[in-house]
């Protein structure tokens, strides 16, 4: 590696046919963090022993011994019934463009800092559903094209959620390109087969940004792209880590733009200038996988909820900002009209609220605290004249996952290297606050 002249942003492409739902959004959260809700709504999670898992490695995290739970919907009647590809978001809202292969073939990944598995939609799935994919706009990554290719022997991979729907293949070794930096021998999990969940949304497989202590290849745990990046020494020492900028429609009229990105291997001077402040950085926890760090607060209004002890999990895979029900109470409590709706099983409020009407809500990252922009407080109208707000309950997680509502505001840096998690705050000139109304 010469200089970090030769390193590029990773651009980040808004998925235009993300279609935003607020309770389908939470319902996945239910399956990708395995939580049981604590406030009422039709989805609750059934326990039932099990050996291992995502799940498993949440309930440690908790203290509580490993169990899997089953996400399952409850009608009117009390009746429960399965959760179906039709009840949960399978899309997701950020993509970016990774070439993989000695003839790069060009795949639209989700970045996804809560999990450590690069998987792709590939050949070797059933040919419907390479046919129907590819009327969808998937790129599928045929490893027959790639001279660099080389099979793992007995290696496998699986990703699972407690609606039993599923990820698996087989695994392999190939060249990546992220934004002009090769990874040579990256280890490609090959979807093989992938239930309905998986093929509803635009993108073509996930590259997973957490530390590889979780990625789910067996029987040896595979490099994540980011600690081959460190081992292969394709980046300095002294950056070691990643950057993101997560841009939104709501920053058109911004002087950025709304742009969105990732940087490996070097931190985006201009929009750190651009923020007129410094960065802070607080240290991280990774002994569970995930980019951890304390958030003991929070403060609506200028009143402060203390949370002594609380953890956060940066997390770029989740739209959403899961927090502690006081939390959640304290924000929409600030807000004129604003109640739970145990329906859409979160929490919302008027369509019509104004700009003056929404509270000033921070969240410590550390011992500082983050301004979450007013125009990222709403998620979608969800069409009865209200709007599904875009901080909601983590029901039992002991712990919050501050998504993309938190991170929109903020230039987030992980730093592998030094083991921290670097923010500066984004200026945001004009507020939009208009609502984001389905098609």
């Amino acid at each position: 590696m010469s200089a970090t002249q030769d390193l590029q942003k990773v651009s980040i492409v808004t998925n235009e046919k993300y279609e935003k739902d607020g309770l389908k959004s939470y319902v996945y959260l239910l399956q990708k963090w395995g939580f049981q809700p604590t406030q009422p709504g039709p989805y609750v999670q059934l326990d039932k022993a099990s050996e291992s898992g995502h799940l498993g490695l949440l309930c440690k995290m908790g203290g509580n011994s490993p169990a899997t739970r089953t996400l399952v919907k409850v009608d009117a009647s009390g009746t429960k019934g399965e959760v179906t590809a039709d009840d949960q978001q399978n899309d997701a809202l950020y993509l970016s463009p990774v070439q993989i292969g000695s003839q790069p073939q060009t795949l639209l990944l989700d970045f996804d800092t809560g999990s450590a598995d690069l998987w792709v939609w590939s050949t070797q799935l059933p040919d419907a559903i390479q046919t129907s994919g590819k009327k969808t706009g998937h790129a599928i990554f045929d490893s027959k094209k790639s001279d660099t290719f080389k099979a793992t022997t007995n290696s496998t991979w699986k990703i699972s959620y407690g609606d039993k729907s599923s990820a698996s293949g087989t695994v392999g070794t190939d060249d990546v390109i992220l934004g002009g930096l090769k990874i040579e021998g990256q280890s490609i999990e090959l979807a093989k087969n992938i239930s309905a969940q998986f093929t509803r949304g635009v993108g073509d497989g996930l590259l997973g940004l957490a530390f590889g202590k979780i990625n789910t290849v067996k029987p040896k745990k595979a490099l994540t792209p980011v600690e081959n990046m460190i081992a292969q020494k394709s980046i300095p020492k002294s950056a070691e880590l990643f950057t993101a900028k997560l841009g939104s429609w709501r920053d058109a009229n911004e002087p950025d733009k709304g742009e969105g990105f990732y940087t490996f291997g070097y931190i985006d001077q201009a929009t750190v200038d651009a923020s007129g402040g410094e960065i802070y950085y607080t240290p991280v926890d990774s002994s569970k996988g995930f980019w951890t760090v304390d958030s003991a607060s929070a403060v609506v209004n200028g009143k402060e909820v203390s949370q002594p002890g609380n953890t956060a999990i940066m997390d770029t895979g989740t739209t959403l900002a899961l927090v502690s029900d006081e939390v959640c109470e304290a924000v929409y409590g600030a807000i004129k009209g604003a109640t739970y709706d145990k329906d859409n099983q979160g929490w919302v409020y008027p369509s019509a609220t104004t700009i003056d009407q929404f509270p000033d809500v921070t969240f410590a990252i550390g011992e500082k605290q983050f301004i979450i922009q007013k125009e990222d407080l709403g998620f979608v109208d969800i069409g009865n004249g209200t709007v599904y707000g875009g901080i909601q309950s983590r029901g039992d997680l002991p712990f919050d996952i501050l998504g993309d509502t938190v991170l929109k505001s903020i230039y987030a840096i992980f730093d592998v290297g030094e083991m921290r998690f670097g923010a500066v705050q984004r200026p945001e000139q004009y507020q939009n606050i208009t609502p984001f109304v389905p098609e």
